[in-house]
């Protein structure tokens, strides 16, 4: 038995010998990590638009910065920039498939900075994700609740912000030659 616990790396019983760093598991650390950011990244999306709806909607814009900022609430049932209204459902479905990969790729995260990257680009997913299915006008047709107006620049919210810090992130971390499973590479 003791031999058969060596071999697949668990220490015997009364050896309290440190394992070094490459030796121990630390995929669990990385996944609660990515749950985290994910949930709050959600949670803030979510908070946010539901106060938006409540108190903002049908109302006149409030003016945070002059008219360099100014909150505004809107329903954009496309894309990035309102492009491709016609294209909801297609969305959607790339919202749900990103949400697959990223579960997928969490078993091999071994990364903090990876795990923080993909968790924003969850949590950010499920929240646009969320107004697709249970906003007006129907299930898998939501338009999705923007509302932050800097001037000369599209409308926006919070899921928005964490996709494209989570995608930046992943652009950096990657010129960095920094892997998800936490290996670096030169090339």
């Amino acid at each position: 038995m003791a031999e058969a616990e060596r071999i697949i790396g668990t220490p015997e019983v009364g050896d309290d010998s440190p394992q070094p760093e490459s030796e121990r598991p630390k995929g669990h650390r990385r996944i609660a990590a990515l749950l985290i950011v994910a949930v709050l990244a959600y949670l803030l999306d979510l908070g946010s638009k539901m106060l938006v709806v409540a108190k903002l909607e049908h109302q006149a814009p409030i003016r945070l910065v002059g008219d360099l900022l100014k909150l505004d609430a809107i329903r954009n049932p496309g894309a990035a920039f309102g492009f491709g209204e016609a294209f909801t459902i297609i969305f959607t479905c790339i919202a749900a498939g990103v949400i697959v990969v990223i579960v997928r790729l969490a078993r091999k995260l071994y990364s903090l900075p990876w795990a923080i990257a993909l968790g924003l680009l969850l949590g950010g997913a499920l929240g646009n994700l969320t107004d697709r299915i249970f906003r007006s006008p129907g299930v898998f047709r939501g338009a999705v609740v923007d509302f932050i107006a800097p001037a000369h620049f599209a409308v926006f919210n919070l899921a928005d912000s964490a996709i494209v810090c989570g995608g930046i992130l992943i652009v950096l971390l990657s010129f960095k030659g920094l892997d998800p499973d936490g290996t670096v590479h030169k090339d």
